[in-house]
């Protein structure tokens, strides 16, 4: 039963259609937890301590900058977000299942690693982020060679961008 297809007077079939859906998505959420510690990939950096705390601390910068990108409306929070949890893969599970099963910051990346899907929403806020920087950059007269590569970096990662499934 879709919870959008019902009207607002079925209450208790509205509310069993949302709590349906919220146990299907805590399913997932824990069978991605579950992906997540029973991993046996290889570690990619065998007996390299120092490189697993720095993926760590990496991981924690990225984790930061991803709160800092969800409330400021220029600064991508998602990207930072999907960055810390595969550094996080990397050098610490318990901090991949932390911030996977974090109820603001996880679904996100759950919906990441499951689809590659982001929110329509998410892409014209990122494209026209992107658009507007490079606008301000010919505003400020940036030189016509770094507006070039910066430029071809912007179109290629809006298409990447708007070409991924809607979440």
């Amino acid at each position: 039963m879709e919870l959008a297809s019902l009207p607002d007077t079925h209450f208790p079939a509205r509310m069993e259609a949302f709590q349906s859906a919220r146990r299907r998505f805590v399913s997932s959420r824990k069978a991605v937890i579950v992906r997540c510690m029973m991993d046996d990939r290889p570690n990619n950096m065998p007996g390299r301590a120092a490189g697993r705390w720095m993926l760590f601390a990496l991981g924690w910068v990225c984790v930061g900058l991803g709160i800092v990108g969800l409330v400021t409306p220029l600064m991508p929070g998602t990207v930072f977000l999907i960055l810390a949890a595969w550094l996080f893969s990397r050098s610490s599970p318990r901090f991949e299942a932390w911030l996977i099963t974090h109820p603001r910051l996880g679904p996100a990346v759950i919906a990441w690693r499951e689809t590659g899907a982001v929110p329509r929403w998410a892409q014209w806020v990122a494209t026209g982020s992107m658009a507007f920087s490079f606008g301000l950059m010919v505003a400020l007269r940036v030189s016509v060679p770094v507006l070039a590569i910066v430029g071809a970096i912007f179109v290629a990662l809006a298409a990447y961008l708007l070409t991924r499934p809607v979440a």
